[in-house]
């Protein structure tokens, strides 16, 4: 980027586009509420027009603004199947608040409840196994 002859106080440049951008005070203004609102670069550049997301980031950084820690998903924390002996089958969406675990007894050297393991496990003589190893076998 180049800066070209602007008034006082304000940095007129022209990205690697050709695109001209000016940092007004009132842009600067505007940048600084958006980024503590907690809007994205992108976001604030599509909002600013004319500026990229890379100049969005440039102009914060040299403002001093705060660095935003990048959302993380929450933790799941994991039952230890050797030390509890509640059933593991998750319940919901791991991304949504809602989410959890059955929680019921679960079965001596198995991870589920008994409602669980029949859902998770077929037995040998079930025709939809059978159906279903059939078909493996075929392909």
């Amino acid at each position: 980027m180049s800066n070209l002859s602007a008034s006082p106080g304000r940095a007129l440049l022209v990205n690697s586009c050709g695109v001209t951008m000016e940092w007004t005070a009132e842009r600067v203004v505007l940048l600084k509420e958006l980024w503590g609102e907690g809007l994205s670069a992108r976001q604030i550049a599509d909002i600013l027009t004319q500026v990229t997301r890379n100049a969005v980031i440039g102009k914060a950084h040299r403002l001093g603004l705060s660095t935003r820690a990048t959302p993380s998903k929450p933790v799941i924390s994991m039952l230890n199947p050797v030390i509890d002996r509640a059933c593991q089958w998750p319940i919901g969406d791991p991304g949504e608040a809602e989410f959890y675990f059955c929680g019921q007894a679960s079965i001596q050297n198995r991870p589920y409840c008994n409602d669980h393991c029949r859902m998770a496990y077929r037995q040998a003589g079930d025709n939809n196994a059978k159906a279903a190893n059939a078909v493996a076998g075929k392909r």
